[in-house]
């Protein structure tokens, strides 16, 4: 695994988790974590059950035994490492967004193709697709307990940001995360409503605001949030993103991603209304699952909550007695197991790599609509 902050700890969790719930076809070895700072990275190592550290990414890929790669860095990197690491032959296991700009992604998507040839695997990592509630949301669509989808809401709703005196961190510098909101959680947004519905975003119409424009530099002296620092430097990212998104079959989609709305802290809703039915997901919720049944008598008519924690839901065969919660760790137990599937069945992981570069390219359509001043602008293009 190269990368060991917060992300780091949430695909450590995974990796050491779901092998001893879940029956895998191939057994997870923790060998290396990579970071830059040597002390800091074997600190990482010894409390999350790595056998071992190292500083040099380059060299860890080139060992023979080392099967995969897991990237939880900054975007800016993922280019880097994700091409080489499938050059070397090692299946990728990539964050979101895929990378920071569309070129970068459609570059790390040609070498997964040339890799896939060989027999090599990746995916991005979308952890929110295996929240079971979410999974089973998917389900129902599928089934057509909806019927046709008119209208989706999506919003990924935080207030960390609300501070004006918190520090500038890297996902506030569009060169190390490529945007702001848009990509850090709005991504999230648009890859669930897609995978929940089973339609892609094609056009999209929105602006993005920056609201905060410049926070005290990170470093030696820098003091708890709320205190003011002479030393400022420029956010260069989104703090908000609003859009609207076509659909593939032209129902229409909201979105909203925003890290400044007071009082949510990791809100991620979707709404979908269908012509027989509707869900409604809240990831601060992330065990129910909302319903409603347009074909009941009207009597009977009115969203029904629904705990998703039987076995017969998706995931949950493996973990503990119906009603018994899961939580945020748990997606990522299910994305080891879906990863390590695929590779032991020699099929595409999802979502791939090709999934991530249309991602990147709805993100590209949406900066490009708001400089556009809020214009339709194809995601395609």
């Amino acid at each position: 695994m190269i990368g060991h902050g917060f992300m780091g700890a949430a695909h450590s969790q995974g990796w050491r988790v779901a092998p001893r719930f879940f029956d895998l076809p191939l057994a997870p070895e923790m060998d290396v974590v990579v970071g830059r700072n040597a002390a800091a990275v074997a600190a990482a190592a010894e409390k999350w059950g790595w056998r071992e550290s190292a500083t040099d990414w380059r060299e860890v890929i080139a060992r023979d035994d080392i099967d995969v790669v897991d990237i939880v860095t900054p975007g800016d990197t993922h280019a880097e490492i994700a091409i080489a690491a499938l050059e070397a032959g090692k299946h990728v296991l990539c964050e979101k967004p895929l990378a920071n700009t569309v070129d970068e992604a459609q570059a790390m998507t040609d070498a997964a193709s040339r890799a896939a040839a060989r027999g090599v695997r990746s995916m991005v990592g979308f952890t929110y697709r295996r929240v079971p509630a979410a999974t089973f949301a998917r389900d129902l669509v599928a089934a057509g307990r909806l019927g046709e989808i008119r209208q989706v809401r999506a919003e990924y709703l935080q207030d960390w940001l609300m501070d004006a005196d918190a520090p500038l961190t890297w996902r506030l510098q569009k060169d190390r995360a490529g945007s702001g909101a848009l990509g850090d959680i709005g991504a999230h947004a648009v890859d669930l409503v897609e995978y929940i519905t089973g339609l892609k975003v094609e056009t999209v119409s929105g602006i993005l605001e920056t609201i905060v424009n410049e926070r005290p530099l990170m470093g030696e002296g820098v003091g708890l949030s709320g205190t003011a620092l002479e030393e400022r430097g420029p956010v260069t990212v989104d703090d908000l993103a609003l859009f609207t998104g076509r659909l593939s079959s032209g129902a229409l989609a909201s979105f909203e991603a925003t890290r400044f709305r007071t009082g949510r802290k990791n809100a991620l809703r979707i709404e979908i209304a269908g012509s027989l039915g509707a869900v409604s997901f809240d990831l601060e919720r992330m065990n129910e699952l909302e319903f409603y049944d347009a074909t009941l008598p009207g009597t009977e008519l009115g969203f029904r909550r629904i705990l998703v924690t039987e076995h017969d839901h998706p995931y949950l065969a493996p973990w503990w007695p119906t009603g018994h919660m899961l939580g945020y760790e748990h997606g990522f137990s299910h994305q080891v197991v879906d990863f390590v599937n695929a590779i032991a069945e020699g099929s595409q992981p999802e979502p791939s790599f090709d999934d991530g570069l249309h991602i990147q390219r709805v993100l590209a359509a949406v900066e490009r609509s708001s400089t556009a001043g809020s214009a339709w602008t194809p995601t395609d293009s």
